[in-house]
């Protein structure tokens, strides 16, 4: 059958069963969008107030969908908005197909309007991406990316189109989606090696990361946990994945990580490092991480093997096929001793604060004390984000979603609309700071035109968080350009969108504004008005062990 580019870019969603995508249009794309026009009862299109929110709200809806984000925009600006997004995707591992349009062929090269390089920028941050000049490469360009999103490793890949393609005609043919690479091929000798060496060890901890959720490998993972009695603890990027009522469950891992995860891996004899890449923020020091310890690494990605800490032991390899193979090799074992020793050290770290009405601490646990275990919690970047990785309760995967690898501000409210977006019938909760949420707080006006029962609980300390804390502690109190003191009004800005908005100074006016919140079918913003003072801790410098932590 005949179709045009913009029909073929159509019927490509349709083949990988997306229903959903995020965009902005522009000159450069006013065919895709005519051609959307059609297609509107098969394809849902939400449009941002910035291409910066679409590319966050598609990545938001991957997360917490398990599916795969779509991303449209046009050409020059409307792409290069995409970047920030796009990186953030990459750095987390998010599946995510960035589809732009850029000017007619005949005019690229020539400095055109709104023309722009949109392959070359992003190259360093995409798994691959394609240039479309062509009709008859369209489909298989488009097909490919959906692969290649999520095969291995997943990621963001970005297919951009000429406009002339997108207006030319070809032939057409349906096609199923193409079959994904097989995984990494591991041999039994290498399963029987670490089952001994797990089987044989006294003092072993496990410490996971995104890669168990990507792979769905929760199931695993617990009867790891059990069946070896071995203690566990994650990054950020794995919250939830094992209960926080687990009595094995150590909690956060690294820079501002638990007391007793931090020194349950400094006195190890054996570390399991599933999915995970020892990053700078979990390995401080990588010459001293774990040093009494043998490591054993599985991840999907050779290239994270030795590139952050040097591995004893190594399985290149889906997490999931790694331990469904491990698993009938491991022995039933007790490690009582080690156990009570390393979860004597759950502690939670306070920080006196005279006067302090309203804590983040508190203002968490209200939040999940009034929500169910369903809830999906989004960030932006700062303390607010480490304070809801160390006091929400997690409890599902998927329900914890944050800017991990890229650390972006900003991210929250677009993730969050994704979120909402993607799963209408759970209530999404999104945590930020007025430093991250100055820079995002647009995206009001398209939680509003879609009337998305987001509720946004903004801490408000009139400063950049966490950097005013590094400041502080390492920069002689030298706060340069970090005490803001905007004069914001929260609640106006909220209900010049068309949203509700609350302002609250004490955890009692905290809880009677969130009880409302959840009434209202809408957006509400909740201005909580937090001491500058506040810390997040435990905190271990850059370069630390565990020996440099700091808990007051």
């Amino acid at each position: 059958m005949k179709r045009t580019g913009s029909q073929i870019v159509m019927e490509v969603l349709l083949e990988h069963n997306i229903d959903t995508v995020f965009g902005y249009p522009g000159g450069a794309a006013l065919n895709v969008y005519d051609a959307l026009y059609d297609y509107s009862d098969k394809i849902h299109h939400y449009i941002t107030a910035h291409e910066q929110g679409a590319a966050h709200a598609a990545d938001g809806y991957a997360r917490s969908t398990g599916k795969t984000g779509v991303v449209f925009s046009t050409s020059g600006p409307g792409a290069t908005n995409l970047v920030t997004g796009i990186a953030t995707a990459y750095m987390d591992s998010i599946p995510m197909v960035a589809i732009t349009c850029n000017v007619s062929d005949n005019m690229i090269g020539r400095d055109s309007f709104q023309e722009i390089s949109i392959t070359g920028v992003t190259l360093p941050i995409t798994k691959h991406n394609y240039f479309v000049n062509k009709i008859e490469n369209l489909a298989d360009a488009l097909r490919n990316a959906f692969r290649i999103a999520n095969e291995g490793r997943k990621g963001p890949v970005l297919v951009d189109i000429t406009k002339d393609v997108t207006a030319a005609t070809t032939d057409y043919t349906p096609h199923k989606p193409l079959p994904l690479e097989p995984h990494p091929k591991f041999t039994e000798a290498q399963i029987d090696q670490i089952a001994k060496i797990i089987n044989e060890c006294k003092r072993p901890v496990i410490y996971f990361g995104g890669g168990i959720e990507a792979s769905n490998a929760r199931e695993e993972l617990y009867e790891l946990i059990q069946k070896a009695d071995i203690p566990a603890t994650y990054t950020m990027m794995a919250a939830g994945v094992i209960d926080c009522d687990d009595p094995k469950n150590l909690g956060l891992i690294g820079m501002h990580g638990t007391i007793a995860a931090n020194k349950a891996i400094d006195q190890a004899d054996l570390v399991i490092a599933l999915g995970t890449r020892f990053s700078d923020r979990v390995a401080l020091n990588p010459k001293r991480f774990a040093p009494k310890a043998a490591i054993i690494q599985i991840d999907i990605d050779a290239s994270e093997i030795n590139k952050n800490v040097l591995i004893n032991y190594s399985i290149v390899g889906d997490t999931k096929d790694v331990l469904q193979a491990l698993l009938p090799k491991i022995e039933e074992r007790k490690h009582t001793d080690w156990v009570e020793q390393v979860t004597a050290y759950q502690k939670t770290v306070r920080v006196p604060m005279e006067g302090a009405k309203l804590r983040p601490k508190e203002l968490i646990e209200a939040t999940c004390d009034l929500t169910d275990k369903d809830t999906i919690y989004v960030t932006d970047v700062g303390q607010h984000q480490m304070w809801a990785a160390q006091y929400v309760r997690h409890h599902k995967t998927h329900h914890f979603l944050t800017s991990g690898g890229l650390g972006t501000m900003g991210f929250g409210y677009g993730a969050a609309i994704g979120a909402q977006i993607g799963n209408p019938d759970k209530r999404v909760i999104h945590f930020t700071g007025d430093g991250s949420f100055h820079m995002n707080m647009n995206e009001g006006c398209t939680a509003v035109s879609y009337n998305l029962p987001i509720i946004t609980i903004i801490m408000d300390n009139k400063v950049l968080g966490m950097v005013y804390q590094w400041q502080t502690v390492f920069y002689n109190k030298h706060y340069s350009q970090t005490v803001l003191n905007r004069k914001t009004d929260f609640v106006k800005v909220a209900e010049g969108f068309g949203a509700t908005g609350f302002a609250c100074n004490t955890l009692d006016e905290f809880k009677e504004a969130f009880q409302k919140a959840l009434k209202i079918n809408g957006p509400v913003w909740i201005e909580c008005n937090i001491d500058k003072e506040e810390r997040v801790l435990p905190m271990i410098p850059n370069g630390g062990t565990i020996d440099d932590m700091i808990t007051d």
